[in-house]
C-alpha cells in the first residue's frame, strides 16, 4: 500500500473503467484532485488492485436523503478493490477506521451503489448502515454511515473498537517468526529493516481477523468478545526479560478444536483462510487431540512495547507463572494498555 497524489495515478488503468461508467465527469473530478493524495495498492503486473481517496468533512449533508446534520465526519471518497484472495478489502478497511480514529471523527460514510455487493456486504459487516439515498430515484447511490461514537457490543461492527466491562482478558504468547507475519501492524522496531520482505500480500497479512492454532486447552475457556494481549516471545538475540514483548490487543471472535468441524476439508477451508501455517502443519494440528483453533480480530497494535521485565515488575505478573496462556485480572490488562499508550478512543468501558 502506497499513500501517493492522484496525479501520480495512470487514469487510464483499466481498473477505473467502472467508476468512469457509473459517474459522469469521474475523469474531470479525478484531475482537479491532482494534488490530493490517495491510497492504493498495485498487482504484480504494476496495474492497480486497490484505490482509497478519504476527506475529512464537518458540516451538514444536504443532497441526500434524508439530509445529515452538521458534524465531523470522514467520507470515503473513492473506495474500488480488485481482491485477489488476499483480503486487501479488510486491509483498507483498516485504514479507513485508523483514519477516522486519528481526525476523531464522529463517524464514517460513503455512498456506493447497490449492485457493488460485494463491497457493500464488506462494509456491513464492520458496522456499516444504510441511513440514506442520494442521486437519481431511478438509480441512486446508498449512502452507508458507521458511527464511531455509538457501538452494539457486537465483536465486528464494533471492530475497532473494545469493549472491556465484564470482558474477560487473556494473555497469549506467540513465536516471533509467526508474530510478524500475523501482526505487520506490530512489527519491533528492529524488525523494521525487514518490513517489505517478512510483511508480504497474502491472507493472514492484511486480514481484520487472524486464526492462531496451538496445543494450550487452557485457552478453551475463552468466549466470544474476551480480550486478548499478545506477548511475543524473546528472539534469542538477548534475555528474555529484555526482548519478549507485548505488542497488541484482539478480541476473542470463537474458540474451537479439530472436533467441531463435520469434515477434515471442512478443517482446512476455516484454518487456511486466515491461519500462517502451510496444510501440512495444519494436517499435524488436525491429529493432535489437544489442538486449540482461536479465531481473533486484530484491533490494535501497542504504539509502546511492554519488555517482560516491565509486565513483571510494574504489571505484577509472576515470574514463575506459565507465559504460553494466562488469564489476567483487570487491573493488570488495564495497566498493559494504558502503558502500551493504544488510542484512549479505542476503550468503550
Amino acid at each position: 500500500m502506497k499513500l501517493v497524489k492522484f496525479k501520480e495515478v495512470n487514469l487510464g488503468d483499466s481498473f477505473f473503467d467502472s467508476l468512469k461508467e457509473d459517474y459522469d465527469g469521474f475523469e474531470k473530478w479525478f484531475e482537479k484532485k491532482s494534488e490530493d493524495n490517495a491510497y492504493i495498492q498495485k498487482k504484480e503486473d504494476g496495474s492497480l488492485q486497490a484505490f482509497l481517496y478519504l476527506k475529512i468533512e464537518d458540516e451538514a449533508i444536504t443532497d441526500v436523503t434524508p439530509n445529515f446534520p452538521e458534524a465531523k465526519r470522514l467520507k470515503v471518497g473513492t473506495f474500488k478493490v480488485e481482491a485477489h484472495n488476499t483480503k486487501v478489502g479488510e486491509k483498507f478497511i483498516r485504514m479507513i477506521m485508523h483514519h477516522a480514529l486519528n481526525a476523531k471523527v464522529e463517524e464514517i460514510y460513503v455512498t456506493i451503489f447497490e449492485k457493488h455487493e460485494g463491497l457493500i456486504k464488506l462494509l456491513k459487516k464492520y458496522g456499516f448502515e444504510k441511513k440514506a439515498i442520494k442521486g437519481n430515484p431511478d438509480n441512486p447511490e446508498s449512502v452507508y454511515v458507521k458511527s464511531m461514537v455509538n457501538h452494539i457490543d457486537d465483536v465486528c461492527k464494533d471492530f475497532p473498537f473494545l469493549h472491556t466491562k465484564g470482558k474477560e482478558k487473556y494473555l497469549l504468547s506467540i513465536y516471533p517468526t509467526y508474530h510478524t507475519i500475523l501482526f505487520p501492524d506490530s512489527i519491533l522496531n528492529t524488525e523494521i529493516r525487514d518490513k517489505d520482505s517478512l510483511v508480504k500480500d497474502v491472507a493472514h497479512t492484511n486480514s481484520i481477523h487472524k486464526i492462531y492454532l496451538c496445543r494450550m486447552t487452557d485457552a478453551l475457556q475463552m468466549n466470544r468478545g474476551d480480550l486478548i494481549v499478545i506477548y511475543r516471545t524473546s528472539d534469542k538475540l538477548g534475555p528474555a526479560d529484555y526482548r519478549s514483548v507485548v505488542t497488541s490487543v484482539c478480541v476473542v471472535e470463537e474458540v474451537k478444536t479439530p472436533k467441531d468441524f463435520k469434515s477434515y476439508d471442512e478443517y482446512i477451508k476455516y484454518t487456511n483462510l486466515y491461519s500462517i501455517f502451510d496444510k501440512d502443519t495444519l494436517n499435524k494440528f488436525y491429529r493432535n487431540p489437544n489442538t486449540v483453533i482461536i479465531k481473533m480480530t486484530y484491533n490494535a497494535a501497542f504504539n509502546r512495547r511492554i519488555i517482560r521485565k516491565e509486565l513483571i515488575e510494574e504489571v505484577s505478573i509472576s515470574r514463575d507463572a506459565y507465559w504460553g496462556f494466562l488469564q489476567l485480572t483487570d487491573e493488570q490488562f488495564n495497566n498493559i494498555i494504558e502503558r502500551g499508550q493504544i488510542d484512549e478512543s479505542l476503550i468503550i468501558d
